[in-house]
């Protein structure tokens, strides 16, 4: 089942959608696997809330938010985030290191056929023990579809894989990604990752009860714009989700951008894992020689988990050709793979400059991790996040373009 809306469907029409959606099925244990904090404009917090409300006095119920290898929430988040409908306890932290079984493998001579023979690998497939947990009726994954630099359109089954998913799948899958190029991926359905979790469902998971529930949105300030939601376990309705997002979420660009200024919510991004995406996302539409300003207030470390933020101080984002070096000298890369991924995706290539400007970290940390720096409180009186809107601005005679949440979208270069 699915509902799209040009506009944005409302809270009373998803309610009776979520509503149908569990029509007809006799459930005594249920699990919801949604995003957490950092996909605060998903429409997956508000989603989560309902369906829990909708089943709480009825069946139990298991709420598991898909960190991937992000920080746990905080309860203040959950509060925000699920409407202060789900109590913080109920809450199960997925630890991406410990909490996973191997439920097979994909083969290597799979791999090296949707790599074109980039890689030559098997990828073991590793997922939370509860998603095979027999006693639950019904899993529900709940997540944004949205142009991603890994997979090319996050969700569906990347929820489980990676948001629900351990070390070994995270780091071959990001390196897959890596080494495939994030240029050939981003904003595109059937890349080789992509391709890789395809066939980890239909090999492993096919008797596992999962619903998928895909939502494709845009914000206007701080209101979220439901435009798509679609429920059900076929891929053919998350293609019809690739399709509107590439519509809603996909910028192109009639030229190339020379100064990009992106700003960092301090709610969302904490760390430079998440807050590349400033990176990620707008890196097809900058110019060569160009600059991107990235307005990180809350940005306070490298990686969300402490063995990761340790790497990417050490080694930095240094490129693709000196971090496949580091990889072949250093153990430790090789034991992280998808940290060498995000040391690669989070470089220009020495293409455009890349500026940080932070509160919370130091000149010298910034710069250690190879990019520039500006003090944060210094440019905002140039760059103010509070008086700018998105798109072109001419400011002391330079033209830039500013964005205002780099999550939500892919810009690219026509």
């Amino acid at each position: 089942m699915y509902k799209t809306s040009d506009t944005a469907i409302q809270d009373a029409e998803l309610k009776q959608i979520l509503a149908d959606s569990l029509k007809g099925r006799k459930l005594k244990k249920v699990l919801l696997l949604p995003p957490d904090y950092t996909r605060m404009y998903s429409g997956a917090g508000k989603i989560t809330a309902y369906y829990y409300e909708m089943l709480k006095d009825t069946c139990e119920v298991d709420v598991m938010p898909a960190l991937g290898t992000h920080i746990p929430m905080t309860e203040e988040e959950c509060r925000a985030f699920f409407l202060g409908k789900i109590p913080f306890d109920r809450l199960i932290v997925h630890n991406w290191r410990t909490d996973v079984i191997k439920i097979g493998e994909v083969p290597a001579d799979f791999v090296r056929e949707v790599s074109e023979g980039l890689v030559n690998f098997s990828i073991d497939v590793e997922v939370n023990r509860r998603i095979m947990d027999p006693s639950y009726d019904l899993i529900i994954s709940v997540g944004q579809v949205v142009p991603h630099e890994v997979v090319g359109m996050a969700n569906y089954s990347k929820n489980i894989f990676v948001g629900c998913g351990g070390s070994s799948m995270i780091n071959s899958s990001h390196m897959l990604g890596a080494f495939y190029g994030l240029e050939r991926i981003m904003g595109r359905d059937f890349s080789p990752v992509r391709r890789v979790f395809d066939y980890a469902q239909e090999h492993f998971l096919s008797n596992v009860p999962l619903l998928y529930v895909l939502t494709v949105t845009t914000n206007t300030g701080e209101n979220t714009n439901l435009h798509g939601i679609y429920i059900g376990n076929r891929r053919e309705l998350f293609e019809m989700a690739v399709a509107q997002s590439q519509e809603k979420n996909l910028n192109h660009m009639d030229k190339p951008l020379k100064k990009v200024v992106v700003y960092l919510d301090p709610r969302e991004f904490k760390s430079t894992w998440l807050g590349n995406k400033a990176v990620y996302r707008t890196r097809m539409a900058i110019a060569d020689g160009g600059d991107l300003i990235v307005l990180a207030p809350g940005v306070k470390m490298f990686g969300e988990d402490p063995e990761n933020d340790k790497l990417i101080r050490k080694y930095g984002y240094v490129g693709r050709e000196r971090v496949l070096k580091l990889v072949k000298e250093n153990a430790d890369l090789q034991e992280n793979m998808s940290v060498a991924a995000h040391l690669i995706h989070g470089s220009s290539d020495g293409r455009f400059r890349i500026t940080y400007c932070t509160k919370l970290l130091t000149e010298e940390e910034v710069r250690g991790a190879a990019f520039d720096y500006i003090p944060y409180d210094e440019i905002v009186k140039k760059y103010d996040p509070a008086v700018l809107t998105d798109g072109f601005h001419t400011i002391d005679g330079e033209e830039i373009f500013y964005i205002s949440n780099p999550a939500l979208g892919l810009w690219t270069r026509d």
